[in-house]
């Protein structure tokens, strides 16, 4: 956009049928397919996380109407559904997985549905897709203890650069939740950037570890998608959202602060 402002789109699931625990946050292979078609029409320009971090730490000119894909935590549909459509179009995308969820030999059964496996993750690496950490089990990070994060972030990341033969380079807060600290431990553990939700436009004096992405929901509508790549009707789109992060954000300050009393009292 004109106003350096980026959409950057949050999706979960892509299934047919998903299940109850994943059903308000997944979008069907059609509606998928649908988006991706909006996105080539409107001749906007996908890149992943790392591509726009690093093009606005170095000043380095971003393609014309820049916008993000980004996957989380690691369904099992993006690699059967989304893979196809991306590689049909030529887009690139972010996958932030989650590795306490996926298939195979770090599997602790936390998962919500189908799970990718670490094949299916390597082809999607292999086809373009940038893999990010999204914790090891996806926590509610800012809640944890100062040694359990850094357990979480460290897991991670090694999972992923033992199972792909590199580090990844980008990082997104399960649930969406960060602090302060958080963001510090993000950066010390050595994630270049980090994505929040926020449901607004990305920026770049965000700073590069919070970053904003917009939902993208099994009710959102053809039209709906359009304005939200456009940057229209955000506020309006996402009003009840906002209005529950602020309250639930009055509490999780309460649930920190309780913690911290009880840290400092043992």
């Amino acid at each position: 956009m004109a106003d350096g402002r980026v959409p950057i789109l949050m999706y979960h699931s892509v299934a047919t049928d998903p299940n109850d625990a994943t059903r308000a946050l997944s979008v069907s292979p059609r509606a998928f397919a649908e988006q991706m078609e909006v996105l080539a029409e409107q001749r906007l320009t996908p890149v992943t996380t790392a591509e726009l971090a690093a093009c606005w730490r170095t000043g380095r000119p971003l393609p014309p109407r820049p916008v993000l894909v980004t996957f989380d935590d690691g369904y099992e549909g993006v690699h059967r559904h989304a893979l196809p459509v991306l590689a049909e179009h030529g887009f690139p995308a972010t996958l932030f997985v989650s590795t306490g969820w996926l298939r195979g030999p770090y599997d602790t059964g936390g998962g919500l549905d189908t799970m990718l496996d670490w094949d299916q993750v390597r082809d999607l690496a292999d086809a373009g897709v940038e893999i990010g950490g999204h914790s090891h089990s996806h926590p509610q990070l800012d809640q944890l203890g100062d040694r359990a994060l850094r357990s979480e972030l460290i897991l991670c990341k090694e999972i992923v650069s033992d199972q792909l033969g590199r580090a990844p380079a980008s990082f997104a807060y399960p649930y969406g939740y960060s602090s302060r600290r958080v963001r510090e431990a993000v950066r010390e553990t050595g994630y270049a950037q980090a994505l929040a939700v926020g449901n607004g436009l990305a920026r770049r004096a965000q700073g590069p570890y919070a970053l904003r992405r917009v939902t993208v929901r099994r009710s959102t509508t053809t039209a709906e998608f359009e304005r939200l790549v456009q940057g229209r009707a955000i506020g309006r789109t996402f009003a009840r959202d906002r209005a529950l992060t602020k309250g639930y954000a009055v509490v999780r300050r309460a649930r920190q602060a309780r913690r911290a009393v009880a840290r400092a009292l043992n």
